[in-house]
């Protein structure tokens, strides 16, 4: 493998490319620059073009992006690299990743290809590129395709002397956001069964906590339906993320939206990620509503139209909301492996298997549903929430009467040893199928079945009942163990029943 090769290569994270774009973090050297953003996007352009009718000439391309510092930089990038290949370029602005993947959809759009420049919920300093088609996100092969086209691109460049950047022309304006969130009012409107001049949301307080990403644009969704949203936090874009880091996991990311659907009395709270392709909501009195109870609302929202369907989950959700799905709401639920690609393509699996499925869903909060081409869309969900709200309140309703009987564990805990072996994935590997044998002999632990990732273990005892799920990262030197007890101090017991066999492998920390 050649240089430009591994140092491409190294951009690869799963199904999008994810590097350093900025300075100012100690020991983190800059490796997504405008340059090599603009060799990945005339790959991109490439990759396009060898599809069926698609000469490169012909194609029509969006960029958008989120908050980040860098998003200009990296944008006139992708812009020269596109038009360098002969692309029409349309500049979509600020605006979040499920946001580009309509516009390969929407009337007035209907791109060949676009291209999202966003890190997620990831530091300032990082930046990225998610890629889309009308057939939805680009798999891991494609962006692995697409990588090494890009490091033949970058020396056949640097052997001819060219620079794209130098005199690029702009990209032509777009205004996907407006479209978008028509789009969306729409979908609230049907979901309500009312126009958008009957305003269907009046009477309704919405707190949104755009997280300084993109999320802001959600006001446009329900001001014109008649929704309040003052009281509304962090809706500036800021790539510094100043008020808490825009993850709506994080207990200070959740702790903000709850304080401000608390001082507003408001009816609900929302909170997007960085790029809006995640939310967690917060009810009326503060209860927040992420992980297992955002996949448990969810549901809850698909049952009247979708009875008996299956829900794709992560494998880290808890035996608690199986229940939940199952008992009440009569559904199925399929814990399969983490990673939101690995969700969804395993329910879009299913149903083409024949297996009714509606719903595919992280606990980070990435969603996806079949009615919406299974795009994981913090703002599709916050509409089907939005609207549930609304038809509540009609029938004299509490929309948090609809989780009320999902459980929660008494106590719950992440642990993460890291991995010092040199072959971290090898030694990773043996490791748990050492722990599976182990785990096999010992009188408390009960291996789950059928499990899709890790090695699950039941407890079900007169001293702990609860469950623990060993894995490896998907990316990363480390193995996360998660464990819920149905009882305060149910954790350490477990970790005291595992402590024999993790002492026995001085390389897990």
């Amino acid at each position: 493998m050649n240089s430009y090769a591994e140092q491409y290569a190294k951009l690869q994270n799963g199904s999008d490319v994810r590097g350093i774009a900025m300075e100012g973090v100690a020991g983190e050297a800059v490796n997504l620059t405008p340059e090599t953003a603009a060799d990945i996007a005339a790959a991109f352009a490439e990759w396009l073009s060898d599809r069926p009718g698609q000469p490169a000439g012909q194609l029509k391309t969006g960029i958008g992006h989120d908050s980040r510092l860098s998003a200009a930089s990296l944008q006139a990038g992708v812009t020269a690299g596109l038009a360098a290949k002969g692309c029409r370029v349309f500049d979509c602005g600020l605006t979040s990743t499920p946001s580009m993947f309509m516009a390969t959809i929407l009337d007035g759009f209907q791109y060949d290809g676009t291209i999202e420049i966003t890190a997620s919920h990831l530091p300032f300093n990082r930046n990225g590129l998610k890629f889309f088609t009308k057939e939805g996100g680009l798999e891991s092969a494609d962006i692995r395709d697409i990588l090494q086209r890009a490091a033949r691109i970058r020396e056949a460049r640097e052997q001819a002397g060219t620079d794209w950047l130098k005199n690029a022309a702009p990209a032509e304006k777009a205004d996907l956001v407006t479209a978008y969130a028509a789009h969306l009012r729409g979908r609230i409107c049907d979901e309500i069964g009312r126009g958008e001049a009957e305003k269907p949301l009046s009477g309704l307080h919405i707190v949104i906590d755009a997280s300084n990403g993109v999320g802001g644009f959600f006001r446009e969704v329900l001001e014109p339906l008649g929704a309040d949203t003052s009281g509304s936090i962090c809706m500036e874009p800021d790539g510094t993320f100043p008020v808490h880091v825009p993850n709506p996991e994080a207990k200070e990311a959740i702790e903000a939206i709850r304080a401000a659907v608390l001082e507003n009395s408001a009816d609900l709270g929302v909170i997007f990620d960085t790029d809006g392709d995640r939310a967690a909501v917060v009810f009326s009195d503060g209860e927040e509503v992420n992980r297992n109870s955002i996949i448990a609302l969810m549901a809850a929202i698909l049952a009247e139209k979708h009875p008996h369907t299956t829900v794709v989950t992560d494998s880290v959700t808890s035996d608690h909301l199986t229940e939940f799905l199952e008992k009440e709401l009569q559904m199925k639920h399929h814990r399969f492996k983490r990673g939101y690609r690995n969700v969804i393509n395993e329910a879009v699996r299913l149903n083409r298997e024949g297996t009714e499925t509606h719903l595919a869903i992280e606990t980070s909060g990435h969603g996806a549903l079949k009615e919406n081409y299974f795009l994981d869309d913090g703002a599709y969900m916050s509409v089907k929430i939005v609207a549930r709200l609304a038809i509540c309140r009609m029938r004299g309703e509490k929309l948090e009467d609809s989780i009320r009987a999902l459980g929660k564990p008494a106590e719950s805990a992440e642990r993460r040893f890291g991995i010092k072996a040199p072959d971290f994935k090898a030694y990773g590997a043996k490791f748990l199928e050492d722990f599976r044998a182990w785990a096999a002999e010992q009188e408390t632990f009960h291996i789950v079945e059928p499990n899709y990732e890790g090695i699950r273990i039941s407890f079900r005892d007169e001293e702990v009942r609860g469950w623990l799920l060993m894995r490896m990262s998907l990316h990363d030197p480390v193995i996360p163990l998660n464990l819920e007890s149905e009882k305060e101090g149910g954790t350490e017991i477990m970790m005291k029943r595992l402590r024999p066999f993790l002492d026995r492998y001085p390389e897990i920390v």
